[in-house]
């Protein structure tokens, strides 16, 4: 990676061409135009890394963190390296949504929800993930507090005032159990991140996940960065797709456009060329498909990558909390296609995030207010995401932001149902051939650096390819090369 001072944010794309062998993301069209480069630092341990989402009430019949503590050995066996939390905040009770209330409606920055446990049963969770060299971060939720946080009486100008004087939820949505905290008011910004600094002098994490990151502003969050980064080293991911927040902030931000054109392929809205788009900045085959309505949502797929700063993370999914308990499960969003578009987000730019239960088949929606818990019977996916894990880790054509190699478009004879791309770094190589349709095809390769000796993943067969190389790929089949 490189660094830049905090007002070099900008420069021209000439500065940059010494950096394009490494730069992971596609090309610029001419050399004066403008890109951004990120200036955060990236922590060693990142470089290679996977995210993994707890829902701890969830996660075991007890939903505490003594009990999750049991399932550290497997995690770490699968290689699992960063364990994302839900807030472990105490929740809200006046206006609360359900029985239990949303871990996002925050009574106390500094507390913890006794569902859990208590703090000490936290610290020494922390305690016990460090020492099997893995990390932590935790949720975040900057934008809005709980109706009764103690701010409401002691510090009442932290919030939000209608026309009326009235404090109210966020603007536009159907979070009648927050309230709008006002980021006019300097002061809360010492406050808030006083709070945060709480967490890693205190608790010992290792960042944060920031709720709806896009809703604050970007400098405060410019702000937070550089103060938090006082205590020790930081990972911090935006629960946002907006390219400004990872300048000078954030490691990582959501990848919602390529989320949302995996999702718009797998019901047959839309084809590759969503993806060729977003990865490497080609126009969509129809114009009028540049958006598509998905539950009442309109997502476009007209952004690539890059519009991101160099040296960003993307963070690259198929599930999480929110699409999981609201969108549908896995099964139900991308069908027969789950496994492929797995493959998808372990291999193409970015770091990737499960969520717990992906590798137990999770087959249902999880309640979000009440108790719900995980079914853990049938790890029959646990071996696959544990593989495409250890191919993460040990070729560094995959690895995150600039350590890793650029993805480069390998050309078929259908590029409308196959997504083909080859990524290369130092002596590591990796070729992924997707058949994103649900029908079988015949692929033929027609340009691109795909020929060679390769291994096969997943079943270590040793292939050797040639310029005039065609596969017979199932419907939704994936094929992943390697050397």
């Amino acid at each position: 990676m490189f660094e830049l001072s905090k007002n070099a944010g900008i420069v021209t794309f000439a500065m940059l061409l010494l950096f394009a062998v490494s730069c992971a993301g596609p090309q610029r069209p001419s050399d004066d135009v403008e890109v951004l480069v990120s200036t955060v630092s990236h922590p060693e341990w990142s470089k290679n890394a996977n995210l993994y989402e707890v829902n701890v009430r969830q996660f075991t019949p007890e939903g505490t963190f003594n009990a999750f503590a049991e399932h550290l050995p497997r995690l770490k066996e699968m290689g699992v390296d960063i364990l994302w939390f839900m807030p472990v905040t105490p929740i809200g009770e006046i206006e609360r949504k359900g029985t239990l209330g949303s871990y996002y409606s925050v009574k106390d920055y500094t507390g913890i929800n006794p569902e859990f446990g208590t703090m000490e049963d936290f610290k020494n969770l922390v305690e016990k993930i460090h020492g099997m060299g893995m990390y932590v971060i935790v949720d975040w939720v900057a934008n809005h507090t709980a109706w009764d946080h103690p701010w409401t009486e002691s510090n009442p100008e932290f919030y939000y005032r209608d026309a009326d004087g009235n404090v109210t939820p966020p603007h536009d949505t159907d979070w009648s159990d927050v309230i709008q905290l006002d980021y006019d008011n300097k002061e809360l910004w010492d406050a808030m991140i006083g709070d945060m600094r709480f967490w890693l002098e205190e608790a010992n994490i290792d960042g944060f996940r920031c709720d709806v990151a896009y809703m604050v502003p970007t400098e405060f969050w410019n702000m937070a960065r550089q103060e938090l980064e006082k205590v020790k080293p930081i990972f911090m991911l935006a629960e946002a797709d907006h390219p400004e927040l990872m300048e000078h902030a954030f490691n990582a931000g959501y990848s919602w456009t390529s989320h949302h054109a995996m999702n718009s392929i797998a019901r047959g809205d839309q084809n590759v060329s969503a993806l060729d788009n977003y990865y490497f900045g080609k126009p969509l085959e129809n114009e009028d498909q540049q958006e598509k309505e998905v539950q009442a949502v309109t997502y476009t797929f007209d952004r690539s990558v890059s519009h991101y700063p160099i040296g960003t993370y993307k963070i690259n999914f198929i599930d999480n909390h929110d699409e999981n308990s609201w969108a549908g499960t896995v099964k139900d969003r991308l069908g027969d296609g789950k496994n492929a578009f797995a493959v998808m987000i372990f291999t193409v730019n970015g770091m990737p995030l499960l969520y717990n239960g992906q590798e137990a088949g999770l087959d249902k929606m999880l309640e979000f207010f009440e108790k719900d818990e995980i079914d853990w019977s049938d790890l029959s996916y646990e071996e696959f995401y544990a593989t495409l894990i250890r191919f993460k880790h040990e070729n560094k054509a995959l690895w995150n932001g600039l350590e890793g190699g650029a993805m480069k478009r390998v050309n078929t004879n259908d590029d409308l149902n196959v997504f083909s791309f080859t990524r290369k770094k130092d002596n590591n190589k990796v070729w992924v051939v997707l058949n994103l349709s649900d029908q079988p095809r015949r692929v033929e390769f027609t340009a691109g650096d795909f020929a060679g000796e390769y291994n096969l993943l997943f079943s270590e067969d040793k292939v050797s390819v040639n310029t005039d190389y065609s596969l017979e790929m199932e419907a939704w089949g994936y094929k992943v090369f390697y050397r």
